[in-house]
């Protein structure tokens, strides 16, 4: 198994925990009293990942949130990956997806420069697109299959464009042993037939807490075998934006706590 997955599997099973805390920290939802400190957005995180740090099987860093920013939101994105603990794996959300030339590029800024462990990529433009991130053989690539949004329904359902996603992306890890998925949890039937095709992989599922997902419907259908694992939960608003008041991380630990009960009460 690929190290970035083992890594996942041994920290989901030490803390019996499937739950991944998104770092999604837009500027403009942060409590007040954070906005007094110098640099607001990494003491707002600083403050989520000491509340959660010992709950969860992995981070999700959602690059958009920082990319905006400019030049010091780059900066903030790297402080706050130094942040995480070692032993936390750390998913780059950057959804890339072009030609191999540029697609080796993003690579290298997500891995060598940022030092991520996994990242989101988009497989619309075929396997040379994705080769330049699955020759990080040690890093984890999600791949977008069946995504949570309303949209989705425009192109990937359909003509069950995901099934196609699925199979492909079983025929690939074979050769690079690297690939998982992500799976939108609105769909737990859909997910259901996703797991059939790829039956051993990882799946990174958005959609749960503030989209109203289904945790015990997507464990059911999307669970690996008999080990009830495979699955990797995401919730960011929910979790890091439960309070707007100095309470927030007290309150994001609560909440993380709760999803995580969730969780363990559905496997």
């Amino acid at each position: 198994m690929n190290r970035f997955f083992e890594r996942v599997e041994e920290l989901a099973r030490e803390r019996d925990s499937l739950l991944c805390v998104g770092l999604d920290s837009d500027v403009a939802r942060i409590p007040r009293t954070c906005l007094l400190k110098d640099n607001p957005q990494l003491w707002f995180n600083q403050q989520i990942i000491e509340a959660t740090k010992d709950l969860v099987c992995a981070y999700k860093i959602n690059l958009a949130f920082y990319e905006s920013l400019g030049p010091r939101g780059m900066e903030t994105l790297a402080k706050t990956r130094a942040l995480i603990p070692s032993e936390v794996p750390v998913i780059a959300d950057a959804k890339r997806g072009d030609i191999g030339n540029t697609a080796r590029h993003y690579a290298r800024a997500v891995f060598d420069v940022f030092g991520f462990d996994a990242v989101t990529v988009n497989p619309y433009m075929g396997y040379d697109s994705l080769t330049p991130f699955l020759e990080y053989q040690d890093k984890g690539v999600f791949v977008l299959c069946l995504t949570s949004n309303p949209g989705a329904k425009d192109f990937q359902l359909p003509e069950e464009l995901y099934l196609s996603v699925a199979e492909k992306c079983r025929e690939w890890n074979e050769k690079s042993g690297n690939i998982g998925l992500v799976v939108g949890a609105m769909y737990p039937e859909q997910i259901s037939a996703i797991r059939q095709r790829f039956p051993e992989g990882w799946f990174l599922v958005p959609g749960i807490g503030a989209q109203g997902g289904d945790i015990r419907a997507v464990l059911q259908a999307g669970r690996r075998g008999t080990d009830k694992g495979g699955l990797i939960f995401n919730v960011s608003r929910s979790i890091i934006f439960a309070s707007q008041e100095s309470d927030f991380a007290q309150r994001a630990r609560e909440q993380a706590e709760h999803f995580l009960a969730l969780i363990r009460a559905a496997k």
